[in-house]
């Protein structure tokens, strides 16, 4: 199910897989992006994921487990299986996913306050993954998954046309190289096109390589996110290590401890939360 899902996703650009990581959050790492509140927002309608895609693929995952082994499986655990086996079938690593986790009762949209947004800069983004005992060498390494996928437009626009408020087209990121950012103006032709699909990491956006750092490395990283790793000192040394492309094996391990420090951050575990009968609705 999961291979036909991203077989998919990766043969048509932008129907990519939301809904296929779990969240470092203050309640550890629970599938909250899924989740539906009545007369409510929940996290994935909140700003910053309404790009997310595949609930209804992480609902039909989760069925299919439920009906195998009843309250059993949390989505937090289905989650984090759907996304080692999405990175592992775009010819990434592969690593045993620590389970028995379970679902965090809210999801409502402020919470993604937490969530490090494209825009941020390296402040920002280290104290975000601090909170939830991340360092910086998993920023740098997690920060890699933008090697698969496709990116919205308005996500990154305002690096083409509004980088300091003035709204017009000089108004430009100036860390962006210059040949990049012509390239991504003329598929971006506003700063509100909200429709436009963009690949995070042209020409490799289909597999799970070190091509991420050698675009970061030229300051061709798609998102202000991706560009503040110049900016420090440590994670600078492991985009130039990592685009050599010398260090494969090295960076699938990184990434692999990094996924499962993220999914171990702050877990509910043992009577906490509850394991949801459907990932988009709290349990009646």
């Amino acid at each position: 199910m999961v291979r036909a899902a991203v077989t998919s996703a990766l043969a048509s650009p932008g129907r990519s897989s939301g809904c296929t990581s779990t969240t470092a959050s203050s309640e550890g790492a629970t599938a909250r992006f899924c989740w539906t509140r009545p007369n409510k927002t929940a996290e994935k309608d909140a700003q910053p994921n309404q790009t997310l895609r595949g609930f209804g693929f992480v609902e039909r995952v989760k069925a299919a487990v439920e009906k195998a082994c009843p309250d059993t499986v949390s989505c937090a655990d289905v989650l984090a299986l759907i996304a080692r086996d999405a990175v592992w079938l775009s010819k990434g690593p592969f690593w045993e996913v620590p389970l028995g986790r379970r679902d965090g009762s809210v999801s409502i949209s402020n919470e993604t306050d937490a969530l490090p947004p494209p825009t941020s800069n390296f402040t920002v983004l280290t104290q975000l993954f601090a909170a939830v005992n991340l360092d910086a060498k998993d920023l740098v390494v997690l920060s890699a998954g933008h090697t698969i996928g496709t990116s919205h437009c308005f996500s990154f626009s305002d690096r083409l046309y509004n980088f300091t408020g003035m709204e017009n087209p000089s108004d430009i990121d100036p860390t962006l190289e210059p040949q990049y950012m012509m390239r991504l103006k003329s598929k971006c032709a506003s700063l509100n096109d909200n429709t436009t699909l963009v690949e995070m990491d042209p020409g490799s956006f289909k597999t799970f390589d070190t091509d991420y750092f050698k675009l970061v490395s030229k300051r061709r990283g798609l998102f202000h996110s991706d560009g503040a790793l110049l900016t420090d000192p440590f994670t600078r040394a492991y985009v130039q290590r990592h685009a050599t492309g010398a260090f494969k094996d090295e960076f699938f391990a990184d990434f692999a401890a990094s996924m499962i420090k993220m999914g171990n951050a702050n877990p509910l575990t043992g009577s906490q939360g509850e394991i949801r009968k459907k990932c988009n609705v709290v349990n009646h």
